[in-house]
């Protein structure tokens, strides 16, 4: 072997070397995650997510001044609130609409303690379980350990905001009515279960944006165990 053979030939094993040694740093796999990193990443992943979503919401035009979550009229007041708009109602048709946002915006920031709380409930098998999952596993994961006792602490601040509308009483007189003739879902014809339905829809729907974010991006995050942790499963 002349030295031009040899020396190509020792700088492609060398090559190989750095490029096994790297990989066997860090080329992680669930599997090569201890039970405590994948529990451990979890749980920072849901606590930022879940502060963030809540941080963005629970502000002035957190639900009002965002597309993607604000909340509409009921589809029932919809179509009549062009009547009454014809009507000259149209201001307080406005007011329900907004009236309904400022409950929501006031609401969430009351989901965080129970938000957290569910994070401790996370078990190993649960954090391995979510990682392997899909975009919104989180998501799916506080959904359900926290949609009913939060609903229940949500309807009263949503009660208290609405009640000053008057049509909101109305038209929950008339939806009553309409669903007893099948033209009004049973879940819309009471516009505060509504709001309410609706402000945890919109809650989950921004934990579910920032837990994209964390898998997208986990060196973002500026954590050292969300990188390794998620960084894992590209």
């Amino acid at each position: 072997m002349d030295r031009r053979q040899f020396n190509a030939t020792a700088s492609q094993s060398l090559a190989a070397l750095i490029a096994l040694a790297y990989g066997q740093a860090y080329a992680l796999s669930l599997s090569d995650l201890t039970n405590a990193e994948a529990s451990q990443g979890l749980k920072t992943a849901l606590e930022k997510g879940a502060l963030a979503a809540v941080g963005l919401l629970g502000k002035t035009d957190g639900f009002l001044g965002n597309d993607k979550v604000r909340i509409p009229l009921p589809g029932f007041l919809e179509d009549a609130a062009k009547l009454l708009k014809s009507l000259g109602q149209g201001k307080r048709v406005d007011e329900l609409l907004v009236s309904m946002n400022r409950a929501a915006e006031t609401a969430v920031p009351m989901a965080k303690d129970l938000l957290v709380g569910a994070v401790k409930s996370m078990s190993v098998s649960d954090a391995k379980k979510i990682l392997s999952g899909g975009d919104t596993s989180v998501t799916g994961f506080f959904a359900e350990k926290t949609r009913e006792p939060l609903g229940v602490k949500f309807l009263p601040v949503v009660n208290k905001a609405t009640e000053k509308v008057g049509l909101a009483a109305k038209y929950n007189r008339v939806a009553e009515k309409a669903q007893g003739m099948g033209l009004v879902k049973k879940e819309d014809a009471n516009i505060q279960q509504y709001v309410t339905r609706k402000s945890l829809d919109g809650l989950y729907f921004m934990i579910g944006e920032e837990e994209k974010k964390i898998r997208q991006d986990p060196v973002g995050t500026g954590s050292a165990v969300l990188k390794k942790v998620f960084g894992a499963l590209k």
